[in-house]
């Protein structure tokens, strides 16, 4: 596209009037918008590009009145007598209140005296419970019909639970008080002395059903007796 030359009357009559007509379009818009522009250039505006320091700044000014409101309060509150956290303070004589083996069931002072005892007694309960007069004399009989093997090997056949107050060893876990349960019953599968209760019968040994006989090998014998 050629250049306008500007020499030409008629083309500087055409910029003429199209200068004087985009001034009056700016007059125009700046008289419409005038409040905005008055408004925008004496930043008299509500501001909405905010910095972290003004949010800062905002919530140090919004928390100034709790200082006063708090130093007032404590002023009041320290004139005041200090309160007990608790109303009760328990001593030594509740610690053993309602956890004794006795509280719990476990125990009775009328076979073992030893838990009888004050509630400021500081001392621990007993792990076993009390062993039988009979079998105690055990261990000073004289051996060997007696003595320490026989006294242990009497009571190892006594339960965990009739020995000792808790379980004290990982074996007494499985099957610890497993009587006190409603479910308990006996074992469908236990051993039973075959032999010795096959000669104390009245008619004797007896031979095995059929099918404890053991299956036949395969073989020519097999078809032996057809």
């Amino acid at each position: 596209m050629p250049l306008i030359d500007i020499t030409n009357p008629a083309v500087i009559i055409f910029l003429i009037e199209n200068y004087e007509k985009e001034n009056r379009l700016r007059l125009n818009w700046i008289h419409k918008h005038r409040k905005q522009i008055e408004e925008a250039a004496t930043l008299h505006r509500e501001p909405k590009n905010y910095y972290e320091t003004d949010v800062i700044a905002h919530n140090m000014i919004e928390g100034m009145a709790t200082i006063t409101r708090d130093h007032v309060v404590a002023g009041y509150n320290r004139r005041k007598v200090p309160l007990r956290d608790a109303p009760f303070i328990p001593g030594v004589k509740n610690l053993r209140r309602g956890h004794s083996i006795v509280d719990v069931g476990l125990g009775d002072v009328k076979d073992d005296p030893r838990l009888g005892r004050a509630d400021t007694d500081l001392s621990t309960d007993p792990v076993m419970r009390p062993i039988e007069p009979e079998v105690t004399g055990i261990i000073y009989k004289p051996k060997p019909e007696f003595g320490r093997v026989q006294y242990l090997a009497k009571r190892s056949k006594i339960d965990p639970e009739k020995r000792y107050y808790f379980a004290e060893t990982g074996n007494f876990e499985y099957g610890w008080r497993m009587k006190d349960t409603k479910m308990h019953q006996k074992p469908l599968y236990g051993r039973c002395w075959h032999l010795t209760r096959a000669l104390r019968s009245r008619v004797g040994p007896q031979p095995d059903p059929p099918h404890y006989k053991s299956s036949d090998l395969p073989g020519p014998s097999s078809c032996a007796g057809i």
